[in-house]
């Protein structure tokens, strides 16, 4: 296997909102993990992965620590306040539901981007360094300390010699250099790791197991994150590494450096998953971690409707549901709503702050009509975003401006979505031979065809809210049809590149600035075929189809730069043309996130830290077991509590 040039590659989800996966069927064998059965026969990569590293020996090195150099500043951040709470208690189960089954127990690779594997990876596995969430410097992870040579373009890793694998092997530099080799291998079947493991990345150095260095194309302002932030790969684990990887390991839990697994027991398919808390996790007593990952057990059930889930929390049988919704917080939930008029049930609002998911409507200009651009800036005027804010979040939410909202400074100062216009709308669907109205108010052309859109979601729990865009875009004489799928089902039509029109938002990593070359480089748009065509190319971020030579130059640029400054500039201008181009209509920011949970659930006294966007993201929160015996008996007996409503907005932006 040859290392290859990924400048083609696409880019696969970076963070998705969309609920997990499906899974198998009821009734599938569960495989041992990292174990071989008889479909799967031994394997051994080994001979390969060396063969590998001697073809690309200027990318991997091998040293030893007397040449590393002898002027570097290592550094911890010693300093950094502890996340999480000292009150944190250890113990009890948390029950938690999810829409689908997880699709695979893989991290990487066809549907491995569910929203579970959050809870296999993002979330929950101890990277290399992560970010403090009140100052954004590093906090060790799995590094004990570290050090940047930014002459170099190199970051110096000293790893932390208890850092242990989950079954127990250390982690040491071996399993960064598998990593590379892992990621760049075509193997994963996953082009947006290729290209940025193979083009974001120009070596890694083996010092001795515990000491290694990885270097980059250029000096960015963030570069201590392009390594801190890296997760490595369990060398041993893979040894069955090959073509049949997707496969073969579809359902092997890979070791975690995280404090949960998933046991074989853990997984009962298409009905439920858990997480089980390891006694002998290497990171209980660190700074960072102690008072994190407190309840022993996390249980997810599945439960596919947002009404049943509803019921199943009031029952008692989850610790906590999502109150973001405005009928839920106002009504359903209201502050004189029984539960929690009597003290069982907590309601709680915090404000974040931190780069904003990017709700919005995706136009996919590789359908032809979608191609021409004032069929696509009449659609923007024709989405009435604003009385979606109004009426159906009430007011609390406020409309999106750009795609990359929330990234301060790196964030267009002055550029503001199209307003919902009737006017405007039909002027330019005129302009595009749409100037007449049908008997039932919809435009149609010269041929007699409507313009007619379906726009296809994968968010059950917003399938109100859909109608009303429907009836608003009806007034501009455009008739949309609304396609509420499974999750599983909507993001695999929007991989497909089959929609027209896609509400959904990409989630966003806490970044100095943000990400264009996923969701807007031509490279992620078309393959071009031998005949010289192009297809369009599956599997990628880039859900609008856009394919423009001049903003391709621009991203290209911006991720070459060193200069934050010169950064900013580009990314206005690349802001400006995604606006000009009207593939992306921004929806909503959502600047909370709500929540209702069980008097016996607790968190620290700021309930959450700056940058989380989901109540349990961090994992602070703790059971109280004699508060919850408490409260069960109170429930029979008719005893009650002072209520809890409170907000949270030491973080609130203005």
């Amino acid at each position: 296997m040859k290392r290859q040039s990924f400048a083609l590659f696409g880019a696969l989800l970076v963070a998705a909102l969309l609920p997990a996966c499906n899974g198998g069927k009821e009734g599938e064998g569960k495989e041992k993990s990292g174990g071989s059965d008889e479909k799967f026969p031994p394997q051994d990569i080994t001979e390969e992965k060396e063969a590998y590293y001697k073809e690309n020996s200027d990318f991997f090195q091998f040293k030893t620590l007397a040449d590393l150099p002898t002027d570097l500043e290592w550094v911890n951040n010693s300093h950094l306040p502890e996340v999480g709470s000292p009150k944190a208690k250890k113990g009890g189960t948390s029950t938690a539901r999810i829409q689908d089954f997880p699709a695979t127990l893989r991290t990487i690779g066809p549907k491995a981007n569910g929203g579970f594997r959050g809870y296999l990876l993002d979330d929950v596995m101890v990277r290399t360094g992560r970010r403090h969430p009140e100052t954004l410097e590093f906090f060790p992870g799995l590094a004990q300390e570290w050090a940047v040579d930014k002459k170099s373009k190199t970051v110096y890793v000293r790893l932390d010699p208890a850092a242990r694998w989950s079954d127990g092997e250390p982690v040491t530099s071996d399993d960064y250099l598998f990593m590379f080799f892992f990621m760049q291998s075509e193997y994963v079947q996953a082009p947006w790791y290729n290209n940025w493991y193979g083009t974001q990345y120009t070596g890694i150095t083996k010092y001795d197991d515990q000491v290694f260095s990885i270097s980059v194309p250029e000096a960015k302002p963030d570069i201590d994150a392009r390594v801190l932030e890296l997760v490595p790969r369990p060398e041993h684990f893979y040894k069955e590494f090959g073509e049949d990887f997707v496969d073969r390991y579809q359902w092997r839990f890979q070791p975690t450096t995280g404090a949960y697994v998933v046991r074989d027991e853990d997984l009962e398919k298409g009905r439920s998953i858990a997480l089980t808390r390891l006694e002998d996790w290497w990171a209980k007593d660190k700074k960072h971690y102690r008072y994190r990952f407190n309840s022993d057990r996390i249980e997810f059930r599945v439960i596919r409707d947002t009404a049943k889930s509803f019921e199943e929390f009031k029952a008692g049988n989850l610790s906590g549901f999502s109150l973001n919704l405005a009928d839920y917080w106002y009504n359903k939930m209201a502050d004189d709503n029984p539960l929690v008029a009597k003290g069982y049930v907590k309601k709680a609002t915090f404000y974040n702050d931190r780069p904003r998911a990017s709700y919005g409507i995706r136009i996919n200009q590789a359908k032809p009509l979608l191609k021409n651009k004032d069929i696509r800036i009449g659609i923007n005027y024709a989405m009435n975003f604003e009385r979606v804010i109004e009426k159906y979040f009430r007011g609390d939410y406020t409309r999106m401006r750009t795609s990359a909202d929330g990234f301060a400074s790196m964030t267009h100062p002055t550029l503001k979505a199209r307003p919902f216009d009737i006017k405007k709308a039909n002027e330019h669907f005129a302009k595009a031979g749409f100037d007449k109205r049908g008997p039932d108010g919809i435009l149609v052309n010269k041929q007699g065809k409507k313009l007619s859109f379906t726009l296809t979601t994968g968010y059950e729990p917003l399938k109100d809210m859909f109608p009303i865009l429907k009836q608003e875009a009806r007034k501009a004489g455009l008739d949309l049809k609304v396609e509420v799928l499974d999750a599983t089902t909507s993001w695999n039509k929007l991989q497909e590149k089959k929609h027209d029109l896609a509400f959904m938002a990409f989630g966003t990593f806490v970044e100095l600035y943000p990400r264009y070359w996923e969701g807007f480089h031509g490279d992620n748009a078309y393959d071009t075929q031998e005949d010289g065509s192009d297809k369009v190319k599956p599997n990628t971020n880039n859900l609008t189809s856009t394919d423009l030579p001049e903003l391709d130059k621009l991203i290209d640029s911006y991720r070459k730069s060193e200069d934050l400054d010169e950064m900013r500039e580009i990314a206005f201008k690349m802001e400006e043309i995604i606006h000009d181009e009207a593939a992306f209509i921004p929806g909503y920011v959502v600047p909370f996130y709500r929540i209702g949970y069980w008097r016996w659930i607790n968190y620290p006294d700021d309930f959450n830290v700056k940058i989380s966007d989901s109540a349990g993201q961090w994992f602070v929160s703790w059971i109280d077991e004699e508060a919850k015996k408490e409260t069960l008996e109170a429930r029979k007996s008719g005893k009650t509590f002072p209520p809890s409503i409170e907000v949270y907005d030491k973080y609130k932006v203005d």
